[in-house]
């Protein structure tokens, strides 16, 4: 699975993965609790293969800073809690990405990518990180 078929759905909490396709949307499934739902395209949806991270230079792919937490915690959950203080939370994501805009990325936001990150750590799908790349490199040949 890669993080195209990996969505953040708003007003929802968690991830939701995409199960089937339908004709007004498609049909989702939590993550946190495997409920499954109906998504309409009306809804605010966020595919994680699309979500960017601003640092002082440019935007990160969310793929290149989720793999720069497993790196730091050697695909392991995170040592901090995506409920911890906003301190807390702004120091830890300092460590993982140095150049991040601290004006643009806001608690909130680190906040979901270490939620987002743990919970494709639980559920084993921390390959979903590589495999979009794999298809580029494919591509270039």
């Amino acid at each position: 699975m890669s993080l195209d078929k990996i969505l953040s759905i708003s007003g929802k909490p968690g991830l939701y993965k995409i199960v089937a396709q339908t004709r007004s949307g498609f049909v989702a499934e939590s993550l946190i609790d495997k409920k499954k739902m109906s998504v309409s395209l009306h809804n605010n949806i966020s595919v994680l293969s699309e979500i960017a991270v601003y640092t002082l230079t440019e935007e990160l792919p969310l793929r290149e800073v989720l793999k720069k937490i497993r790196d730091k915690e050697n695909a392991q959950q995170t040592s901090i809690s995506h409920k911890d203080s906003k301190d807390k939370l702004e120091e830890y994501f300092f460590e993982v990405l140095p150049d991040y805009d601290e004006d643009r990325v806001y608690a909130s936001d680190i906040k979901k990518i270490v939620q987002w990150y743990n919970l494709l750590e639980k559920h084993d799908m921390l390959d979903a990180i590589d495999e979009g790349e794999a298809v580029t490199a494919d591509e270039e040949e």
